[in-house]
């Protein structure tokens, strides 16, 4: 028996994430503020070439071990069957996609900084309910995971926290779009 890379666009995300963490936490301490944090709206300059970068690496850095491992633990459940479902390339491409717009949003509406991939994980979450999906019908699971996952999403941004529910708002709705519009794999 061997151990199987089955999922590379997960696993590979997923060790990124957390040598990122790692290199952040030991050699290299400022790291993270400076490769994988989405500035808040009025820090993001169009003329540095990290500000553009971050709006897709904010969803590789994470705060701390909890952050991280509450992330990783959905996106390494679901994202294998997503990833066997989609293809690697197009799951690959959704997860760039949930980034940059949740760091466009971001910069655009929020002056606090963005940084973690709960964008992906609510992206995920929207996406698996489309995995039985059929042209011209909308899956129960969807509108129910929609109902508790997003609904409790905006519930808690009326609460004081340094939680972007927004994010995960924003990649709810666009692993809706995704699954409404990419079919998967033949």
């Amino acid at each position: 028996m061997r151990i199987k890379y089955n999922a590379p666009t997960v696993l590979t995300f997923t060790f990124v994430s957390t040598a990122v963490l790692i290199f952040s936490q030991t050699l290299f301490p400022s790291l993270t503020e400076t490769w994988f944090v989405v500035p808040g709206k009025g820090g993001f300059s169009p003329s540095l070439f990290r500000d553009w970068l971050t709006l897709f690496t904010h969803v590789l850095g994470h705060a701390n071990w909890t952050h991280l491992v509450s992330n990783f633990s959905i996106i390494l459940l679901i994202g294998p069957i997503l990833e066997e479902t989609y293809g690697s390339l197009s799951l690959l491409l959704m997860i760039a996609l949930t980034a940059l717009v949740t760091g466009l949003l971001n910069i655009a509406f929020f002056p606090t900084a963005l940084l973690g991939a709960s964008g992906v994980v609510f992206m995920m979450i929207l996406l698996a309910s489309f995995t039985n999906f059929n042209k011209g019908e909308i899956p129960l699971t969807f509108l129910l995971i929609l109902v508790l996952y997003l609904g409790r999403e905006l519930f808690a941004s009326f609460s004081s926290n340094n939680i972007s529910e927004f994010a995960h708002i924003v990649g709810g709705f666009c692993g809706s779009l995704f699954g409404f519009f990419r079919p998967p794999k033949a």
